[in-house]
């Protein structure tokens, strides 16, 4: 079996990604009450206890509120950066935190797992890639702005999911105060739809075969526009970009 990916929930209101491998499987982030993360699970025809770790992006509670109670319920690691734990709401217990450094990549069982820092508005906040050694998925939900870095460790995969969190337009005419439209649209805020058309234009596309847009705005954003931006990079249809939703997430994509 190949290396295959499917979302919890992507939004504001609560984050999770499973990545699998073989017999390996780990959950990126986890914005859900236990009960409500059980259940999401479990619409992808999964236990929390067949899981063999969960990895955190940063300690904003869209991605992090979850983590404590499902890893002490079901005895998972942890992976998180140094800065993510010192900022933690709660405190976790030792024997299941693995720190990680966000510049070395590293396994767990068939998963190679390569974090990738990004400039965003916490303490030492990563995303990943994955790869089971034949294809590869990058991740990249919660980030100001593109970077060098980032575009060469998402250059090459063979699947992307990508932040498309806000239309401009809507976001300067909206109803938000003007100091969370800055901190929204600042280069540590999260990207806009133009921001993430003009990152996938500057990564290897050459391999892709799923494009998802992801962490879209309830109130800034539709998903027609974001897959209209992504697309015109593309040169698809605009219904070949998948979107993940706040709700349902996506289901089991492989490749």
């Amino acid at each position: 079996m190949g290396l295959r990916f499917a979302s919890l929930g992507s939004g504001s209101s609560g984050n999770g990604l499973v990545v699998e491998s073989g017999r390996t499987r780990v959950l990126l982030d986890c914005g859900f009450t236990l009960g409500e993360s059980e259940r999401r699970l479990a619409r992808l025809g999964l236990k929390a206890s067949e899981l063999d770790a969960i990895l955190v992006t940063h300690e904003h509670s869209d991605h992090i509120g979850g983590v404590a109670r499902l890893a002490s319920r079901h005895g998972l690691t942890v992976h998180l950066t140094r800065g993510t734990a010192l900022s933690l709401p709660e405190a976790f217990p030792p024997q299941q935190v693995s720190l990680l450094d966000p510049h070395a990549p590293f396994s767990i069982g068939e998963l190679f797992i390569d974090p990738i820092a990004v400039p965003h508005d916490a303490r030492e906040p990563v995303q990943f890639a994955f790869s089971d050694g034949r294809a590869r998925l990058g991740v990249a939900t919660d980030l100001g702005c593109s970077t060098p870095h980032v575009e060469a460790k998402l250059s090459g995969c063979d699947a992307l999911v990508l932040e498309c969190n806000h239309d401009g337009d809507m976001l300067e005419s909206g109803g938000y105060p003007r100091a969370l439209k800055q901190r929204i649209s600042g280069r540590l805020g999260h990207l806009e739809n133009a921001a993430a058309a003009e990152l996938l234009s500057r990564v290897d596309r050459s391999k892709l075969r799923h494009v998802i847009a992801a962490h879209l705005s309830r109130e800034n954003n539709r998903p027609e526009l974001a897959a209209a931006a992504l697309a015109g990079v593309l040169g698809c249809s605009p219904d070949w970009v998948s979107i993940a939703s706040h709700d349902e997430g996506f289901g089991w994509r492989e490749i």
